[in-house]
């Protein structure tokens, strides 16, 4: 057997982002002992890159706004491929989530008379996004990383999971190793929540930092979980497009919801030539009614510029296509425009907008208050993830709970910005909640599991052992990012995800060959080697799952498939793990909506 070190839990927590703190805090608070696992540093979580804000319904700048209204936009937004349970307990806890994290001491921006101040974003009809400037993520970790550290929660900061330990049929524990000299840990637990976030670096150009490289989702897959909507990928509007050093990066929603503007090398408005239908009563159809919007005028309809995401990618993706791009391949978000609108123009972008305009400044040279910003689609979220009751959080593994952008159900075929951070504390609480209550009826979990525990020793090693002609692991995961990007990217037709299947079998077969040199203190190539086991695995997710919807919906476009089919309304797919080890699709029905919610979505309109 391997050297390794263990810990006992009742509940450990795999990820410290948003929902894996806040699901630590809420086990620690039933009274159970609580472990949390991060792959980087504590307070590096990717939740401190959700800039814009928190959706949720406290209505502090349009008392208009209701659970109902939440509940329906979110609902529209996803196409209704939703959880409807799932999207209605979101809409209703969100507020009291977001109130409490005022309460742990966030420091969110004010109204004139001091309350919460909300803005406007893609998909919500009312303002309805609580935030901070435009680091409204990172004041989130703060908080909750300042409250739960008290909270007696045990944290192992740069260890990576590299399996789920399964006895009986439920998970009993996890094995990895900490990234800085090697050792391994095995983790015993009742219960596990996965809160590792998304797939980003799957793909060649994305807002997600290395740590994103499936792990969650891979995890939930081995141990038997199922998978569902893996076809969903969201590739947000505005991400960096120049210098190429900084490609991918996040520019906020909230810059659009501030009043910016898109607009192509001709300097046209582009967004005014493609509302959809189901937006046209909405949608403003001039400039200066859009500008009224922006401005709280109630009256007013939203600017184009604030169509939900998957819309908005693709008008852009279109632009640079039909050669109307900007000189690096994006479009220009212009919003230095305002300045003539408002009082102190440059010092009300600069207050409004921190991160941007230093970001920008820092990082491309450019001045946001003097000139347009050069934007382009970029790799942000994954709707589809680990199937979640939709109560409790937990899989389809008893155990085996989950939280955050690695769990699925409630943002259908794509999320609303802001949705991201609401959902990551309701459902984190829900996780921590129940995952303690399915602890508290166990006895100690006896992991019965050594044999897993040499294997996945083996398999972490087997890299070391391989002959030295094999490939680099750095240039495989490239390979892979830009054959994702090109063949199930924003807009996909059959024959290119097709392809996409037998050059990820080349792919794997060029994983397993992979050799790594030196030892296991500070070794980067090991680690990129042992990630890719789970990039493909999910790659090849994401292709089977898209391949198998012959529609066009939400955050997945069919160029040969351009319309939606009602009959694929009908269904989520499903993505598990057969009993030989291969890949299964199937579909389930999707979770039909009660006789209360179509009344409330009818009432909404």
């Amino acid at each position: 057997m391997p050297e390794y070190r263990t810990h006992e839990y009742d509940v450990l927590v795999i990820g410290a982002g948003g929902a894996g703190l806040r699901a630590a805090i809420e086990a620690s608070a039933a009274g159970v002992k609580v472990g949390c696992v991060c792959k980087s540093l504590l307070g590096k979580a990717h939740t401190v890159m959700a800039e814009g804000g928190v959706a949720a319904v406290i209505a502090n700048v349009d008392d208009r706004d209701n659970w109902k209204v939440h509940f329906t936009d979110t609902m529209r937004g996803g196409q209704y491929l939703n959880n409807p349970a799932m999207a209605e307990i979101h809409a209703k806890e969100a507020p009291a989530r977001v109130l409490e994290l005022e309460a742990w001491g966030a420091l969110f921006d004010r109204t004139k008379d001091g309350r919460i101040l909300q803005r406007n974003f893609g998909g919500h009809k009312y303002p309805r996004l609580a935030h901070v400037g435009d680091r409204t993520g990172l004041e989130m970790i703060r908080t909750l990383q300042d409250h739960g550290i008290h909270q007696g929660i045990d944290f192992h900061m740069e260890c990576t999971i590299t399996r789920l330990l399964v006895h009986e049929g439920r998970v009993v524990g996890a094995f990895g190793y900490f990234r800085e000299r090697g050792q391994f840990v095995v983790f015993r637990a009742k219960a596990i929540v996965l809160a590792t976030g998304g797939i980003g670096k799957a793909f060649e150009i994305t807002s997600n930092s290395w740590e994103y490289t499936a792990d969650g989702h891979a995890l939930a897959y081995q141990a038997g979980a199922d998978l569902i909507d893996m076809e969903f990928v969201q590739f947000h509007p505005t991400g960096m497009v120049w210098p190429p050093s900084v490609r991918g990066i996040l520019v906020t929603e909230g810059v659009r919801g501030e009043g910016g503007v898109l607009r192509n090398k001709d300097g046209k408005r582009f967004m005014f030539e493609d509302i959809p239908e189901n937006y046209r009563n909405q949608t403003a159809k001039d400039e200066e009614e859009g500008w009224r919007y922006v401005q709280g005028d109630k009256n007013a309809n939203r600017p184009p510029e604030l169509l939900t995401r998957d819309h908005v990618a693709r008008c852009i993706n279109r632009e640079v296509k039909e050669g109307r791009g900007s000189p690096h391949g994006g479009v220009f978000l212009d919003i230095a425009w305002i300045k003539s609108r408002v009082q102190n123009g440059e010092e009300h972008i600069r207050r409004k907008l921190p991160g941007m305009y230093h970001q920008f400044k820092e990082l491309a040279g450019v001045d946001i208050t003097q000139e347009p910003m050069e934007v382009g689609p970029t790799c942000h979220y994954i709707m589809g993830g680990i199937r979640v009751d939709a109560e409790t959080q937990m899989s389809t593994v008893p155990g085996l709970f989950a939280a955050g952008e690695c769990a699925a159900g409630l943002h259908g075929a794509n999320r609303l910005g802001g949705n991201s951070l609401s959902d990551l504390l309701v459902f984190g609480k829900r996780a921590g909640e129940y995952a303690a209550k399915y602890a508290q009826e166990l006895a100690i979990a006896s992991v019965g599991a050594d044999d897993q525990i040499e294997q996945a020793a083996a398999g972490a090693l087997a890299p070391f052992g391989r002959p030295d002609d094999g490939d680099n692991p750095f240039r495989v995961q490239r390979d892979l990012q830009k054959m994702m990007q090109a063949h199930v990217g924003i807009v996909r037709t059959e024959t290119e995800m097709l392809a996409a299947l037998p050059a990820l079998d080349e792919l794997e077969v060029r994983a397993s060959s992979v050799p790594v040199e030196g030892n296991r203190d500070y070794n980067p190539g090991w680690h990129t080697a042992l990630d890719l086991g789970n990039l493909l695995t999910i790659s090849r997710a994401v292709a089977l799952s898209a391949i198998y919807r012959k529609e066009s919906r939400g955050a997945h476009f069919r160029e040969d498939f351009p319309e939606k089919d009602p009959e694929a309304a009908r269904y989520n797919t499903v993505v598990r793990r057969g009993a030989d080890g291969s890949m299964v699709l199937e579909t389930t029905p999707v979770v039909p909506t009660t006789e209360v919610q179509k009344a409330v979505i009818e009432e909404m309109g």
